[in-house]
């Protein structure tokens, strides 16, 4: 997608947040790291957010019509055309079915960013929900063409939280650093609430209070921290490291549920809108943090007493780190962009029968095989048409936007797994394609398929693959004896907790 232009559409202010704006910008840096342009359109931004998209590199163009309306539409289409843009991102719950209608009916490929299935009809080429209680059920009113993505296998999380992905978090007996951050822009002051909430806690706690850039009431959460000893930060760019540093967190259910779930922290989170209330419950109920319920609501002594609960007990926050880590492994901006590629895939039909031999036949591909004897066609013709008739066996072809045949994955099930291999085609190797293949056959797969479990075998000595399946976020087991040859095996699990 070299020099591509990707179109974002989301409006960050007070009362919104910046939580869509934030997502988004992990898509835009995934976007530019493959070699893309990107453009965000916005009708509402602040200052704040605003300067973080202009350190990245990102064109803002701001928009004079009202936020969703038919003629903010119509500007966005327009300006993708300028921008040459091929694909339009959109986020946020002032977009509805008209607006997902007027990008489409434009010619333009959707990506429609949602949370509950706040539109009447879905006609977005994809729709992406990252939250636990994502379902089928939210958008059975949607296109027979409309894919959907759902659940925090697509929590999308910023380039800052890469280099943090092998890090394990020590659990010390007793917790005494707290992390409290309350969004962007907490407009109802909750982090107030939550600093007098602290007062009481024994044991000298560590306390750090993050302040979002685009926070109205920064000035007066200045002078209550002063007051209360605890060290104030604001609209930090080191939301890793003070996550590493924190033992617990008191943190807002939005976005950054998926941040403290990726490096491993504790929390209690409390709801501070209404499309956070999911998000909330599910985490208490899963085990990855506790729930206060509605911020607003919540009284400052039973603030207190969780905390004091979780500090105390080293059990409660490994088993709320685990969990967590367990939920999101940081790879959800690259699957995404899989999807936003040219990329098709589709199930083999008879017709490939020889493009497939001509794969396997290559040198290379030979070499990489636990069985490099060459194959004839008589040989390969039968095995080709015994694993169309197998109903445990599935065969997908990848193709380019002209239905040109790049690649193959093929899946041989096995009770609840199922073992894959992937060929590229020898003038599509080397330029990242393996990457966004296996990213789509693997969603495709859990999509389609009950499997839990998806092996992959690599000699030791098929160092591009043992690269790739590293890279898609497969677990690397001891290794195996594959054809009296030595094998990588590599696992990747249906997430469990979602």
């Amino acid at each position: 997608m070299s020099h591509e232009t990707l179109l974002i559409r989301a409006d960050a202010d007070v009362a919104i947040g910046t939580g869509h704006v934030m997502r988004c910008l992990a898509l835009a840096q995934a976007w530019q790291d493959a070699g893309g342009n990107t453009v965000f359109a916005m009708a509402g931004s602040t200052p704040a957010t605003a300067a973080r998209l202009k350190e990245e590199g990102i064109e803002i163009v701001h928009l004079a019509a009202p936020a969703g309306a038919a003629e903010d539409a119509q500007q966005t289409v327009l300006l993708a055309g300028r921008k040459n843009a091929n694909c339009i991102v959109v986020d946020g719950y002032q977009f509805g079915s008209a607006f997902q209608r007027a990008i489409k009916t434009a010619g333009f490929k959707l990506l429609f960013l949602d949370d509950y299935g706040h539109a009447e009809h879905y006609c977005a080429d994809l729709v992406l929900n990252q939250n636990l209680l994502a379902s089928r059920d939210l958008y059975s009113n949607r296109d027979s063409s409309t894919q959907l993505l759902l659940g925090p296998r697509y929590a999308m999380l910023r380039r800052e939280f890469c280099p943090w992905r092998e890090w394990r978090r020590e659990i010390p007996p007793s917790g005494r650093r707290i992390l409290v951050t309350m969004g962007g822009s907490d407009p109802d002051n909750l982090t107030a609430k939550v600093i007098k909430g602290l007062r009481n806690l024994s044991g000298n706690p560590e306390i750090v209070v993050l302040v979002g850039g685009s926070n109205p009431h920064r000035r007066s959460l200045e002078t209550l921290a002063q007051n209360e000893s605890m060290r104030l930060v604001i609209d930090s760019g080191r939301m890793p490291e003070l996550m590493a540093w924190a033992d617990v967190a008191v943190a807002g259910a939005g976005t950054t549920v998926w941040e403290m779930c990726f490096m491993g922290l504790p929390a209690i989170l409390l709801v501070l809108a209404e499309n956070q209330r999911g998000t909330a419950a599910a985490a208490e109920e899963k085990g990855f943090a506790c729930s206060l319920g509605n911020g607003a609501a919540a009284s400052v002594s039973t603030l207190a007493e969780k905390l004091r609960q979780l500090l105390d007990s080293s059990k409660t926050r490994t088993s709320q780190s685990e969990r967590g880590r367990s939920l999101i492994d940081g790879r959800g901006a690259n699957r995404v962009l899989a999807f936003l590629s040219d990329l098709q895939l589709r199930r083999a039909l008879e017709s490939d029968c020889e493009v497939f031999w001509e794969w396997a036949s290559d040198p290379e591909a030979r070499a990489a095989s636990f069985r490099n004897k060459t194959i004839s066609w008589e040989q390969h013709s039968k095995w080709f048409r015994t694993k169309m008739e197998d109903p445990n066996a599935i065969l997908y072809t990848a193709t380019n936007a002209g239905g040109l045949p790049m690649g193959e994955v093929r899946y041989q099930i096995e009770g609840n797994r199922a073992v894959l291999s992937i060929s590229l085609g020898a003038r599509f190797r080397g330029c990242g394609l393996g990457q966004k293949v296996l990213a789509v056959a693997i969603e495709r797969f859990f999509q389609e398929s009950e499997v839990e479990f998806i092996d992959a075998f690599v000699k030791l000595t098929n160092q591009p693959s043992l690269k790739l399946f590293a890279s898609a976020g497969f677990r690397r087991l001891p290794l195996r004896l594959i054809e009296e040859q030595e094998a990588v095996h590599f696992v990747l699990e249906r997430n469990a907790l979602a």
